[in-house]
């Protein structure tokens, strides 16, 4: 147990530090790549999957650590992570980023983290529990995809790791845009660690290895799996409702070192506050945070789980999640900004007309 505890805080409190230091924000990223069409944080992202995925790959060819793909529950994912993605515009952040953000002081990610929370639960063990059964059942016999098309399974990771360097490479040739300096205050270390800005490619590779680390530590205390945020929220609820020890894994003590590692980071670098918002921010974020949780749980993942860790596994799961999350952001994206953008747009042009007649 006390293992288990010490293990789970550190690596969540390292992702949660890294994570808040260098904004690593999907939500954002994949906002961007609708409405400015900047890719970084998307690349950022394969980044950090082909990252994961060397590390994974030969940790398992040497036998410390086992996995399998299990079976591809289509239906669920697809369902699941248009509705993830989706929710986490209107929450204003991703499971992780929602977690990370709440140590920044940011109200509004607690009041979408307890819909997330609470929702999660509701799905994968209370009176939903029969509905996630139920369109979970709906399956493809194969989720690997090197098995699907009898690949080796590095020819595939080799594959990823080629794409991500020729758009990271691309990316990085691109004229640069100047940002204003920063006055340093500290000097040294502290100022690497708590005040320089960090790069999202440099950020993606920690948060790479993070996710490495996470594994061997969590099949230690007997959880076959690596980073994971829904189902460890879920048994949190659970937790403070039936006081049953049994469902705190190692997973729970990832997520709350996620929040204690950002709140560390926050502080050290002058950037925690309390910052409470309006009434209508209030309930999109907790509308944000019920959906959330209704799709991670459905499609068994969340950006991480299914977005980092299964990408990284090379299952279908994992690459038709994120296409789909995607396409939720932009959804989701059009109706928050752009539409409301274009109505003003055309009211204004309206007012115009009329006041020239």
């Amino acid at each position: 147990m006390l293992q288990m505890v010490i293990t789970g805080l550190i690596c969540g409190g390292l992702l949660g530090f890294v994570m808040q230091r260098g904004r690593f924000c999907l939500t954002g990223g994949f906002r961007d790549m609708y409405l400015t069409k900047n890719n970084r944080m998307f690349y950022a992202l394969l980044i950090a999957i082909a990252v994961q995925a060397i590390g994974i790959f030969a940790l398992a060819q040497f036998g410390v650590i086992e996995f399998s793909a299990g079976t591809f529950n289509w239906l669920a994912v697809i369902i699941g992570y248009y509705v993830f993605g989706i929710g986490i515009v209107l929450a204003g952040g991703c499971a992780t980023g929602t977690w990370y953000r709440a140590g920044e002081g940011l109200i509004g990610s607690w009041i979408a983290l307890f819909g997330y929370m609470v929702m999660s639960a509701v799905m994968k063990t209370g009176p939903l529990s029969g509905f996630t059964k139920s369109i979970s059942a709906v399956s493809a016999p194969t989720n690997s995809i090197p098995q699907t098309f009898g690949l080796s399974a590095w020819f595939i990771v080799t594959l990823v790791v080629i794409i991500t360097a020729f758009l990271v490479v691309r990316e990085l040739r691109k004229p640069k845009v100047a940002l204003p300096a920063l006055k340093a205050k500290r000097s040294g270390l502290a100022h690497l660690l708590f005040e320089k800005r960090w790069h999202p490619f440099f950020t993606a590779i920690l948060v790479g290895l993070i996710a490495i680390l996470a594994w061997p530590l969590s099949e230690a205390t007997g959880r076959k799996a690596g980073l994971g945020i829904t189902t460890p929220s879920a048994n949190i609820v659970q937790y403070l409702v039936t006081g049953d020890q049994t469902i705190l894994n190692w997973g729970v003590f990832l997520v709350l070192g996620i929040l204690l590692g950002s709140f560390a980071a926050a502080k050290a670098s002058r950037e925690f506050k309390f910052r409470a918002p309006d009434a209508k921010t209030s309930v999109i974020s907790f509308a944000g945070g019920i959906l959330m949780g209704f799709g991670a749980s459905l499609a068994g993942g969340c950006s991480i789980g299914n977005g980092l860790v299964q990408t990284a596994m090379m299952t279908w799961q994992g690459w038709v999640a994120l296409a789909v999350m995607i396409l939720g952001t932009w959804t989701a994206s059009y109706f928050v900004y752009v539409r409301p953008r274009s109505r003003k747009a055309e009211a204004r042009t309206t007012a115009s007309v009329q006041t020239a007649v």
